[in-house]
């Protein structure tokens, strides 16, 4: 078991549903990135997704779309990546990091350095959302021998057969998606999304942890009681946006307003955690 499975699987075992943040490495600019991770760390993230910005991000809506357009515009390249997460593993040693893009800028670096160097920085675990798990092979050795968690991805219409092949391939968590589609939606008010994440939960061994659509310490609140923890990512993206682009903000209050903003989140996700009988974190 791997540092970011053991992480998240104690969290389910005390009944405390994780909270993870997402924000594109190189946004809102390179030092503004440290800004965002630190105060995520600090209002109670239970780890973090760094996103290594690419050109064509597949599975991505327009606020991470044009995040990662801002940082490629700084000039951030994977190198940069590995810097980040080294300088805020010294930081928050407690606090995961996962690294989540899209598998043709690791093939260019190298699938075996990519994984040496992402575990020499204190990264926990990765995410690729077009590499599908049939293809697991072409990472998954390098990433077992680094140390590094592998997370696959299952949505509302993958068979029961398959949801328990990705939970089989995946050695980080299993990325429940909350509805087929982009990043930056919004959550179907049905009970399908509950009802399939009951159902997935049901089949996998490994923490299921939900995202894409969710926005609100309510939707937090929401979900929470059916998967092992939720994932936020463009939501903070917008947030940030909009706290970098007021000239009334110093870097002081920016990372102030992020961390109470991610505070909410917390207790939404904690109230969540409650209404099941869980312990609340």
């Amino acid at each position: 078991m791997n540092s970011l499975n053991r992480h998240l699987s104690a969290l389910r075992d005390a009944g405390q549903p994780a909270l993870g943040l997402f924000v594109t490495n190189g946004f809102p600019d390179p030092a503004g990135t440290a800004d965002v991770l630190d105060a995520c760390a600090d209002a109670g993230a239970d780890f973090v997704e760094l996103g290594m910005p690419f050109s064509d991000p597949l599975a991505e809506g327009l606020p991470i779309q044009r995040a990662a357009a801002r940082a490629l515009g700084h000039g951030v390249r994977m190198a940069d990546a590995f810097r980040t997460a080294e300088a805020f593993a010294g930081r928050h040693p407690g606090v995961p990091l996962v690294l989540m893009g899209y598998v043709n800028p690791v093939l260019r670096y190298g699938v075996a350095a990519f994984c040496r160097d992402a575990a020499a920085a204190g990264v926990s675990g990765l995410i690729l959302p077009d590499l599908p798990p049939s293809e697991g092979d072409l990472l998954d050795a390098d990433a077992a021998a680094a140390g590094l968690g592998m997370t696959y991805l299952v949505a509302p219409n993958t068979p029961e057969a398959r949801v328990r092949a990705v939970d089989a391939r995946s050695t980080g968590f299993v990325y429940a998606v909350s509805s087929p589609g982009l990043t930056g939606g919004s959550l179907d008010s049905s009970g399908a999304i509950t009802d399939y994440l009951d159902r997935s939960r049901a089949l996998v061994s490994n923490p299921l942890l939900v995202g894409f659509g969710i926005r609100t310490p309510a939707d937090a609140a929401r979900l929470a009681p059916h998967a092992d923890g939720v994932i936020v990512g463009s939501a903070l993206i917008e947030h940030v946006e909009a706290l970098w682009s007021d000239a009334s903000h110093d870097a002081s209050s920016r990372r102030a307003a992020v961390a109470d903003w991610v505070r909410a989140l917390k207790t939404g996700v904690s109230s969540g955690a409650s209404v099941t009988g869980a312990v609340p974190s």
